[in-house]
């Protein structure tokens, strides 16, 4: 009977520590989902370097104009790879301190290499000779994130 009960006994106890260790093991779940957020983490650095574009356009801006000019330079992202992202809108701010800036362009660097690339690009120039006869004001500030 001490034989049997033993037995039983060392049974039980190796099957918890089978249950136990199962409990530490990572479910494939488990494991996808920490994955994406490793991958998540390298896509999305701590700091990014911002480029804020504000433009005013003059007389000679025509509607048809200013439409060619906002998606020119939302095609610059297609041809610069050195832009990590970009987005643009128009001002709506109530507060009335805009100065004339209806436009604001914001592009986004992981580094000051890939700004020193887009400057000089000939594809950022083509756009700047693009918007040469058309902008009364341009206001550009450039900050890295904290």
């Amino acid at each position: 009977m001490r034989y049997i009960t033993t037995c039983l006994l060392s049974l039980l106890l190796t099957l918890n520590a089978c249950v136990n260790a199962n409990e530490d093991q990572p479910t494939k779940n488990n494991v996808e989902t920490k994955t994406e957020s490793i991958k998540e983490e390298m896509k999305t650095p701590t700091k990014l370097l911002r480029h804020v574009v504000l433009f005013n356009f003059n007389e000679a801006a025509t509607e048809d104009k200013v439409q060619e000019i906002e998606r020119a330079f939302a095609a610059l992202p297609s041809k610069i790879p050195a832009i990590h992202s970009f987005e643009w809108g128009l001002n709506n701010s109530p507060e009335g301190l805009d100065k004339g800036m209806t436009h604001c362009f914001f592009v986004t660097f992981l580094s000051e290499e890939d700004r020193a690339i887009y400057l000089p690009h000939p594809d950022h120039q083509e756009f700047v000779k693009l918007i040469g006869p058309y902008v009364e004001d341009v206001t550009v500030v450039d900050y890295w994130t904290t």
